[in-house]
């Protein structure tokens, strides 16, 4: 394999790596400095919102620089925002403002960085002759294995080492992410001249959610990864750990990420192997059918080992399902929108677990937690009935498919 494609998957594991044990190791340093569960919700929500409100607004950025310098700029703002906080601890010490503070500065990296990202995946497969499909599963196992070892890597270095020492572990992932990124040629990530009469920013901006709203291809992606993202948030944040409390198993929690994280990897490595040779018909009604299966096993919570295998089949289909999705991605958005329309997928699939968590909740509350694992999956149903019509005509490949000229904007027949 070429250095193009090697430095952006190792750039993508680190940065993803950090996030996933920044997401577990900073509401505990929260705790350990405040001593209050409030302060770590306050941080958390401080910082939700202009993650989301970046991800929306951030792609005219990104469409509009060279999209390697916006993946390592991001994975910079990342890394300062969590370096930043030990040197305050040593100055000042920490309060929950300086939490908030660097939160939120480091928020506005996060799903831009994601967006740049993905939005660079198009130059990858041009210059490092590599096969989308190949590419794509990669990274899906990838970012399932970051699943697997951010967490454990997070409990492990909090007993090992003290707060501080494992924010500036976290920081350094991100700086290694922005200096791999650094491996690729700066002609990789350039976009095409902007004209000197192009429109201002936010006519772009309406351009490009014009495009994803008109488009019923970009409009079914969207909305099935939103339904499988809420389905899934709601079964992992609340309706689970109420299960296994109820079953006096709190400890089990854990084990069924790992099989979500392990399904994911496993699917993610067959679609990398054998996507180009499988059809993507294939892929596609196995990646539906096999969410729906899992989606279905674990509502019954009939047993701990029946969840176990639902939260596999689950992984095992999403990490189908969602390498097809982002091969299809790279062949079907407009190459000069690609920044302002992942971005807003991105935005959206940000909200999309605080939502699945709050119908959850609602539905435990004034139902049962049975009724809530029943009710939530019919959400995947509604979502697949409605949409996948829309995806089937668009499966194949375009003539040329990483071009993305214009008339990849008239998706739909």
């Amino acid at each position: 394999m070429k250095i193009v494609p090697v430095a952006y998957l190792s750039s993508y594991l680190l940065s993803l790596l950090g996030n996933s044990i920044a997401a577990v190791a900073l509401p505990l340093i929260v705790l350990q400095v405040t001593g209050s569960a409030l302060s770590a919700g306050i941080v958390a929500a401080a910082t939700a919102v202009p993650a989301v409100l970046a991800g929306l607004f951030m792609g005219v950025v990104i469409d509009r620089i060279n999209r390697r310098t916006s993946s390592v700029v991001t994975d910079l703002v990342s890394a300062a925002s969590v370096a930043a906080l030990p040197v305050i601890d040593m100055i000042t010490g920490l309060s929950v403002g300086w939490f908030v503070l660097f939160g939120i500065v480091g928020s506005l990296g996060d799903v831009p960085g994601m967006t740049a990202r993905d939005a660079l995946l198009p130059a990858i497969v041009r210059h490092g002759s590599i096969a989308s499909e190949r590419l794509v599963g990669i990274r899906e196992s990838l970012g399932a294995g970051a699943l697997l070892i951010g967490p454990a890597a997070a409990g492990t270095l909090m007993v090992v080492f003290d707060g501080s020492t494992l924010l500036w572990i976290t920081a350094t992932t991100s700086l290694v992410a922005a200096l791999l990124t650094l491996l690729i040629p700066h002609s990789v990530g350039q976009i095409a001249e902007i004209p000197a009469n192009a429109s201002n920013s936010w006519t772009q901006l309406r351009d490009g959610w014009r495009v994803l709203l008109s488009s019923r291809f970009l409009v079914a992606t969207t909305m099935l990864s939103v339904a499988s993202m809420v389905v899934l948030a709601a079964l992992q944040g609340l309706i689970l750990p109420v299960y296994f409390t109820l079953e006096d198993q709190p400890g089990r929690l854990g084990f069924v990420l790992t099989a979500l994280a392990a399904g994911m990897l496993v699917g993610g490595a067959i679609y990398a192997i054998c996507g180009a040779r499988i059809g993507r018909r294939t892929s596609f009604v196995a990646g539906l059918s096999g969410t729906t299966l899992g989606f279905a096993l674990i509502a019954t919570l009939s047993s701990t080992w029946v969840v176990f295998g639902g939260a596999f089949v689950v992984g095992l289909a999403s990490g189908l399902f969602g390498s097809l999705l982002g091969v299809l991605m790279i062949e079907r958005i407009p190459e000069d929108m690609k920044g302002r329309i992942m971005g807003t997928q991105n935005a959206v699939l940000t909200i999309a677990p605080s939502i699945g968590i709050l119908g959850a909740a609602l539905l435990t509350q004034y139902g049962s937690v049975k009724v809530a694992a029943i009710v939530l999956p019919g959400v995947w149903l509604l979502a697949m009935a409605v949409f996948t019509r829309s995806l089937l005509g668009n499966l194949e490949p375009e003539n040329d498919q990483t071009t993305n000229d214009k008339t990849a904007v008239a998706i739909d027949a």
